[in-house]
């Protein structure tokens, strides 16, 4: 699915934005850089953008990152696009560890801490991959609508 994200286009549409030799890596980050694409699309489609999908996309950015961060070695590369409707996301990161949801408990019953950033990006995105990539680690993609 990251392949096809790979090659920056020419000129690029409101509303997308691909990661260069700034790329952001923190959380805080992309969501500045995924709400100011939200916001750049709004803007040039004359739309009224929704504050709670927005939100949802916020969010799903920000466990993707963590996630990578925590699990993943570290992103790699992040790309948004607003399009259609709803924001693809795609973070990229070193490990070929596929995600898991991890028990909220431990064997002898007591609460671990963490473990939501998996089921909270499959509840709020509409569409998940995640897919190899060819030097190594993977790419997770997801769509979270935006209306």
């Amino acid at each position: 699915m990251c392949e096809e994200y790979s090659t920056e286009p020419v000129a690029q549409p409101p509303g997308t934005l691909r990661a260069g030799s700034s790329l952001p890596c923190r959380p805080a980050e992309v969501r500045e850089a995924v709400a100011r694409a939200v916001s750049e699309r709004c803007r040039a489609t004359h739309t009224d953008c929704d504050t709670e999908a927005l939100a949802d996309a916020l969010l799903v950015a920000s466990e993707l990152t963590t996630n990578a961060i925590l699990h993943g070695g570290g992103v790699t590369d992040f790309r948004v696009d607003v399009s259609g409707p709803g924001v693809r996301l795609s973070v990229s990161d070193r490990s070929d560890e596929l995600p898991v949801v991890v028990p909220h408990t431990d064997q002898r019953g007591r609460r671990r801490p963490g473990g939501h950033g998996w089921p909270i990006v499959c509840r709020l995105a509409r569409d998940v991959r995640v897919s190899d990539l060819p030097a190594g680690g993977k790419c997770i993609t997801a769509v979270v609508p935006l209306v």
